[in-house]
């Protein structure tokens, strides 16, 4: 029995040594990033010269500044950002620090342990841990933007870690750590996080597709389906209507339900925001509408989303 129990210390002891390297590993290129009037949040130094953070805790567009592992704190300047995807890019002038080492998320699996590494101001390294609690395939975010996998993750984001990395066993980062709406933490991987930076750093910003209206969901009595012959059981019923908007030019009233779009049937604001990518600004898309108990078409010119202000 001692020797068992010697064996699962050794191993215990083993295990903890080698979480505590990943975090040492990956730390190396995590970042404090202070652009909030209160708590920093963290960042990953992901290509030369760029840190990676989360969106939502950047709240003024000039003095920033990124504290370094080594302790320095320096000036570093916004380069775009993205509501949609909650990611933040700043630029650093003439520092050289380790980067990010990445590896594909699609190595995960359920169940997995995984660490998020936080440098939240002033106290050096911290560190959460836990395990990847579900895995699927692309969605989109509540703004509408894309993600090339669902990744939640069950552990604790401390106040100063969203932006900062989601790391595996090996000290490898796969993806940015934001927060979900009640309290779900969700990882953006690294494709993603690829793929929005480079169009960040290109043209500062991300268009998303905009119609103006505000939208709910509605089920249609089973009677109006067959009379009408809808493609769907439902819709999203418009409840509001900006002046000047692409669905105010279009002639789209409050109390329309929309049932499709270009041809293909919407049952939730989801399935509307699917169809307002970035591809999609500046052209037209057909939109099928009931009103007053009868099918009527409509033609609506993509707008861009105004940015959101901070």
């Amino acid at each position: 029995m001692e020797t068992i129990a010697s064996e699962g210390a050794s191993a215990l002891l083993a295990l903890s040594h080698e979480l505590a390297e990943s975090v040492e590993q990956a730390g190396r290129a995590v970042v404090a990033v202070h652009g909030h009037p209160r708590i920093p949040s963290s960042g990953v130094h992901w290509r030369q010269g760029v840190i990676v953070t989360a969106d939502h805790t950047i709240k003024r567009d000039e003095e920033i500044s990124v504290g370094l592992p080594d302790g320095r704190k320096i000036s570093a300047l916004l380069a775009g950002r993205d509501a949609s995807t909650d990611l933040a890019v700043l630029k650093l002038q003439e520092v050289e620090f380790p980067r990010a080492e990445r590896d594909d998320a699609v190595s995960l699996r359920v169940g997995h342990v995984v660490l998020a590494v936080a440098r939240p101001g002033e106290r050096g390294l911290s560190a959460s841990w836990g395990v990847i609690s579900a895995l699927g395939g692309p969605w989109r975010t509540w703004y509408g933007g894309q993600v090339d996998q669902f990744i939640r993750v069950d552990l604790t984001l401390y106040p100063g870690f969203s932006g900062g990395p989601l790391v595996d066993a090996h000290g490898r980062v796969v993806g940015i750590n934001t927060s979900g709406p009640r309290g779900m933490v969700l990882t953006l991987p690294c494709t993603t996080v690829d793929r929005v930076v480079g169009q960040l750093l290109e043209n500062g910003r991300i268009a998303q597709g905009y119609l103006g209206v505000g939208m709910q969901p509605v089920r249609l009595p089973e009677a109006l389906q067959r009379t009408l012959n809808l493609p769907g059981a439902g819709g999203v019923i418009i409840v509001a209507v900006e002046p000047e908007s692409p669905a105010e030019r279009a002639g789209l009233l409050i109390g329309d339900v929309v049932v499709a779009l270009d041809g293909v049937p919407v049952s939730d604001t989801a399935d509307v925001q699917g169809v307002l990518g970035p591809e999609r600004v500046g052209s037209t898309v057909g939109a099928s509408i009931m009103r007053a108990g009868q099918l009527a078409e409509r033609v609506i010119t993509v707008g861009e989303r105004p940015q959101r202000g901070r």
